[in-house]
């Protein structure tokens, strides 16, 4: 089981999505989003299985939730440098979001 500490060590931050592009690599439709977190942590790469309920263009400037301190992770040619969040029933994935804007990098907790 996961207690308050394991929990603390996660990093969950909100970012605003910069970039969205599709991912033709991928085993599953998916797109690779550039994501700003601020001034200290930057800015990071994911990619997201998102394309059922998304377009690209509704992503831009749509602030999310990610894990920012996972180690990165190979999908094939794309290196992965944050896990967005969402909610998900089977394929059909939905963003955590916040229902205001915030300052990018706020930590979740």
């Amino acid at each position: 089981m996961l207690n308050h500490n394991d929990f603390e060590k996660v990093e969950m931050r909100i970012g605003t999505i910069l970039e969205v592009s599709n991912f033709l690599e991928a085993r599953k439709p998916a797109y690779q989003i550039v994501i700003d977190f601020g001034a200290v942590i930057g800015i990071k790469k994911s990619s997201a299985q998102i394309t059922k309920r998304y377009q690209k263009e509704d992503l831009i400037g749509k602030q999310i939730i990610a894990v920012v301190n996972f180690p990165k992770k190979q999908i094939g040619k794309f290196m992965s440098e944050c896990l967005v969040l969402g909610s998900v029933n089977n394929d059909d994935i939905v963003l955590l979001t916040s229902d205001f804007k915030v300052e990018n990098g706020l930590r979740i907790g």
